[in-house]
């Protein structure tokens, strides 16, 4: 499920503890049919974390509050972008952005996202996939931001650490454009 190459490393905000995750590695990629494939592996003290209980995939609010892993998605100098959240539990939530945390009415996501998650000992791992609808088109140069939220069960200094490829801001805020660090390039249209 999780790809070997390509990886990408999550770290933690600085101002959130993150004493039972050892890493968080991350993989995004552009498929020819213009969907996007995303996976996460976490990697740490599993027993001591909040991990929400498998469930009937369905959208669900909040999903932030909990263990969640989360992909930022727009267009390379457009201000609109798309939040998606996936929960181990197999919910998920998709928001769409006309610009900086401004909610559009669009639909975000018109069906469900493939979600596949998996959990040992020392590692849980989610997979999802976004069908091409959800995303800008195929000929934009997509630029993402991937995150996650971990709860931990058992720490002194603070429940949740707040994960992602590069932090831009004093407090965590994946919405940030500029922690937007992923770019991948636009399909190539054969006419």
């Amino acid at each position: 499920m999780f790809p070997s190459e390509s990886t990408l490393t999550l770290c933690p905000h600085p101002a959130t503890p993150a004493p039972v995750v050892r890493t968080i590695e991350a993989h995004a990629e552009r498929r020819a049919d213009g969907s996007l494939e995303l996976s996460w592996c976490l990697r740490g003290d599993i027993a001591r974390l909040l991990i929400p209980e498998p469930r009937s995939a369905a959208c669900a609010d909040g999903l932030w509050q909990h263990t969640c892993f989360e992909a930022f998605v727009g267009a390379a100098g457009d201000p609109a972008y798309r939040e998606f959240n996936f929960s181990p539990s197999g919910q998920w939530a998709a928001y769409a952005f006309a610009g900086y945390r401004q909610r559009d009415a669009t639909p975000a996501l018109l069906g469900p996202p493939r979600i596949i998650a998996r959990q040992s000992a020392g590692r849980l791992e989610l997979a999802a996939t976004l069908p091409p609808d959800a995303l800008p088109a195929a000929t934009a140069r997509l630029q993402i931001g991937l995150a996650a939220v971990v709860e931990a069960a058992d720490t002194v200094d603070g429940s949740h650490s707040y994960w992602a490829l590069h932090h831009p801001a004093a407090l965590p805020d994946f919405h940030h454009r500029n922690g937007f660090t992923l770019e991948l390039a636009p399909l190539q249209v054969r006419a």
